[in-house]
């Protein structure tokens, strides 16, 4: 299995350093180390789109998030249901509930003039409205939405446009969320939207109602340091979908290795820091998604015709960012194994290793 080249494996005299520093306490008899309750505050927890290699439905994904001691679960795919029907719905919401587990309910696009929108569950609305009444009999408190991917920003009229099509189907939705007690979380998205463009939709569509589910990975993709679109999404987070991402400057510009979380080039500490300054009560959902190494190639010519107004000093961070960044080899499964089962393997460990980092190395998680 591919071996980080950066580590944030702490020495025993560092790790019992940070915990008593900390306010921890810590035996040295073999007795487990335990931190206070008060130090974990933030939310833990899995996006499930982590184990999509499982196959998972609601039922076992519950489980599984059960066993990891989370305190939350976003479902981002309603195809991770069985059904839709009230008795069904009630029966996860007490079984979340039996094992202290928050559900966050998720769907895709939401923007009917997308190349990524699909028919699935009828038009942009119909969808919307479906999804709305799911997220409030799970108890969900808001509902992921996304507009697309980095293909919108070359359609006519570009990502504006998409973003005004957007804002419609929300506005048109805006009684049945509030009566519903459910707020519309949309994503920075495979590189749809800059962080500033996606409060630009938020702040359209009305934040009484709307807001961010951040996710740092997919910020990489968009020419933004993550600790930068912390800043700007932060004050509209609803909820999260993260992970960490080693960038480093290639041939054509830049290129970017989604990681488990601690393992790339993110300051995760400080980001955690700065993030239960400015989202508190908002729940991590940890969405690794790693392995395969993307080009960002702004050295080359016609790249900025689809960001024709990227701000320049935002760039800057991540250019910054990826001059300190290493090259990576992706990702590749043992020669002679079956890659379904060695992609499942593989997920497994990639979302279990970030939960421990969360909880040993950052204090994340309200559980032991």
């Amino acid at each position: 299995m591919f071996s980080p080249m950066k580590s944030l494996t702490y020495s025993r005299r560092n790790f019992l350093g940070t915990l008593a520093t900390a306010g921890a306490v810590a035996s040295l008899s073999g007795r487990p180390l335990v931190h206070a309750a008060t130090e974990r505050k933030i939310k833990l927890g899995i996006d499930n789109f982590a184990v999509r290699a499982m196959n998972w439905k609601a039922d076992a994904l519950i489980e599984y998030a059960a066993k990891l001691k989370t305190d939350s679960l976003l479902i981002s795919d309603l195809n991770a249901l069985t059904s839709f029907e009230e008795p069904y719905l009630q029966g996860l919401r007490k079984k979340a509930a039996d094992v202290g587990l928050q559900i966050q309910l998720g769907t895709w696009s939401i923007c009917p003039t997308s190349r990524t929108f699909k028919k699935d569950w009828g038009t942009a609305e119909e969808h919307l409205a479906l999804a709305i009444r799911i997220a409030r009999s799970l108890g969900s408190p808001v509902l992921r939405v996304v507009l697309g991917s980095g293909e919108d920003r070359k359609t006519p009229g570009g990502i504006e446009a998409r973003i005004a099509d957007t804002v419609k189907v929300c506005q048109k939705l805006k009684t049945q969320a509030v009566d519903a007690g459910v707020k519309i979380a949309v994503e920075n998205h495979a590189g749809d939207l800059q962080s500033w463009e996606l409060v630009q939709l938020i702040e359209a569509a009305g934040k009484d109602f709307v807001g961010a589910n951040m996710d740092s990975g997919n910020a990489t993709w968009t020419l933004e340091d993550p600790m930068v679109s912390l800043e700007i999404l932060g004050p509209y987070a609803l909820t999260t979908s993260l992970r960490d991402s080693a960038i480093w400057e290639s041939e054509k510009g830049a290129t970017v290795q989604w990681t488990a979380m601690g393992e790339g080039s993110l300051d995760v500490k400080a980001y955690f820091k700065r993030f239960t300054e400015l989202c508190p009560g908002v729940p991590v959902h940890i969405e690794t998604i790693s392995g395969f190494n993307r080009d960002i190639p702004y050295l080359e010519p016609g790249f900025w015709t689809s960001y024709p107004k990227a701000r320049a000093s935002e760039f800057a961070r991540f250019v910054a960012l990826a001059k300190k960044g290493k090259p990576r080899a992706a990702h590749k499964h043992p020669a002679g194994v079956d890659g379904k089962l060695a992609e499942q393997d593989y997920q497994k460990a990639e979302i279990e290793r970030s939960i421990r980092n969360c909880k040993e190395l950052f204090g994340l998680g309200e559980k032991s």
